[in-house]
């Protein structure tokens, strides 16, 4: 029955394009300790590189998604969010309540992917 309590979480934070791969790192290891004492579990955590931004966002061009899965009361978001809006790193996120993780690595690592192997190709071929 308790399984049924915990309720299913999708966390998305972009981090400022500053940051190095350890930092956002750091972040994310951050977020999953919070996560994990307030009675919640992260399924998955995927970086999902340095990205464009489609707007300036505190004189950012880029930033560093992260996403992380997780499993765990609404207290649990609550005080995730309520954290990540003071760290000065943080850009934006956004916490989402879905009925079920997706299986594997998520749309924007299977792109990531794609992309990869396009240009492998196209360098292969040059």
């Amino acid at each position: 029955m308790k399984e049924r309590e915990m309720a299913l979480y999708e966390h998305i934070f972009l981090a400022r394009q500053d940051l190095s791969q350890s930092q956002v790192d750091a972040l994310a290891a951050t977020a999953t300790d919070i996560i994990e004492k307030n009675d919640g579990k992260v399924t998955k955590t995927e970086t999902w590189g340095l990205k464009n931004l489609a707007y300036k966002i505190d004189r950012n061009r880029k930033a560093h998604f992260v996403m992380l899965n997780i499993e765990g009361p609404g207290s649990v978001v609550a005080e995730l969010e309520r954290q990540t809006r003071i760290n000065e790193d943080v850009i934006r996120y956004m916490t989402i309540r879905v009925e079920e993780h997706e299986e594997g690595p998520s749309v924007m690592m299977r792109k990531n992917d794609r992309d990869n192997k396009k240009r492998r190709d196209r360098e292969e071929r040059n």
